[in-house]
């Protein structure tokens, strides 16, 4: 069954924008870090933000700036800005919730993002 629903991808021209929005099953209780990976063809699936229940965020390197995680704890939802897009942000993004209480990760399907001229 899918927990973690995603919506939001698309195609985008470079220096465009697109909103990602990941919506976790209200069963899931206390989920503490939401996040977002994504994966390239031939590339191993990496982390791209992450959100704790408390607000604290994190980034990698390569998007910050231009990308901002936010989350919705009533909904149970995080969402990922991303602005400024180039091409190497092509990606299938996948996002995640973490409970910790079992420790347990549940997946989104993923969502394709491209950018391209």
């Amino acid at each position: 069954q899918v927990q973690l629903v995603e919506s939001g991808g698309g195609l985008v021209q470079p220096g465009g924008s697109l909103r990602l929005s990941c919506a976790a099953s209200r069963s899931i209780f206390n989920i503490y870090v939401m996040g977002w990976y994504r994966q390239s063809p031939g590339k191993q699936r990496d982390l791209v933000a992450t959100i704790t229940s408390g607000g604290s965020t994190t980034y990698v390197d390569s998007v910050k700036g231009r990308f901002t995680i936010s989350r919705d704890n009533v909904k149970n939802t995080v969402y990922l800005q991303m602005n400024s897009l180039k091409p190497e942000d092509t990606a299938v993004y996948y996002c995640y919730a973490q409970i910790l209480t079992p420790p347990y990760n549940y997946w989104g399907q993923g969502t394709q993002v491209t950018v391209s001229s």
